[in-house]
């Protein structure tokens, strides 16, 4: 990557580092080279039931995503342990660890359950790690939040995981879905019945699917910070490899 000026403003700010600053650029925005393969979306569900309607709407997404060009992954949440009840590397986690590396996006459905996502999907994030050394498998990458409802429509899981899509310093996409008594809007086959429902759940593939191709390129650049870049490697290392608490 191009080296960045640093701006004669700086010399006013003593606390800079001048070696670490650098002056976000419009022509760092612009790939040199960009990505022809489909976009990589792992999607998650947080439910275990036979008929889960998180479930179902994660595999419609996943063939609306199929239809715009994405490649896709659905995880199956199934065996897979409560978080430090085994370790890293028992093979579901290993399978969802590797999914998580291997996707340039990610979709999140769960049911609301008690006001909340499910204690299912919470525990698939939290087996992601923030960290693997110096690398960090989500940030950067996109995420599109969904859920379904019982009862009249809610927003509580979506912003729940919202604010957790931050916490791995995700790019989450503006629009999301909530679908209100899931259990009318399927057909016995599965497949979403023909609503405003199904309208909107098209709306975040699709965004999703846009931003996905916008940002994956770009990714490395949009998360470069200026604290992380004053840390030695080694410094970061060892901050980012903290045991979890």
């Amino acid at each position: 990557m191009k080296s960045a000026c640093v701006s004669k403003f700086s010399n006013q700010m003593p606390n800079l580092d001048k070696s670490c600053f650098k002056i976000p650029q419009q022509s760092f925005l612009s790939p040199n080279q960009l990505s022809t393969h489909p976009p990589r979306i792992l999607m998650l569900y947080g439910s275990l039931r036979e008929r889960s309607y998180s479930k179902l709407l994660t595999f419609e997404s996943a063939k609306l995503l199929e239809a715009m060009g994405a490649e896709v992954r659905v995880f199956d949440p199934l065996d897979l342990p409560q978080p430090d009840a085994a370790p890293d590397t028992h093979p579901k986690v290993k399978e969802l660890r590797d999914l998580a590396a291997w996707s340039e996006g990610m979709v999140w459905c769960s049911p609301e359950r008690h006001g909340a996502m499910t204690g299912i999907m919470k525990s698939q994030i939290d087996w992601i790690p923030l960290s693997l050394g110096a690398v960090r498998p989500t940030q950067g990458k996109t995420l599109a939040v969904m859920e379904v409802c019982g009862g009249s429509q809610s927003f509580n899981a979506v912003n729940q995981m919202r604010i957790l899509g931050r916490w791995m310093r995700m790019l989450t996409i503006p629009n999301q879905s909530s679908i209100a008594k899931a259990f009318l809007e399927f057909e016995e086959n599965g497949r979403m019945k023909p609503s405003a429902y199904y309208d909107r759940v098209v709306d975040v593939m699709e965004e999703l699917v846009k931003f996905t191709l916008l940002t994956r390129d770009i990714a490395p650049y949009l998360v470069d910070r200026y604290s992380e870049r004053k840390e030695s490697a080694e410094a970061l290392s060892k901050r980012v490899n903290q045991k979890s608490i």
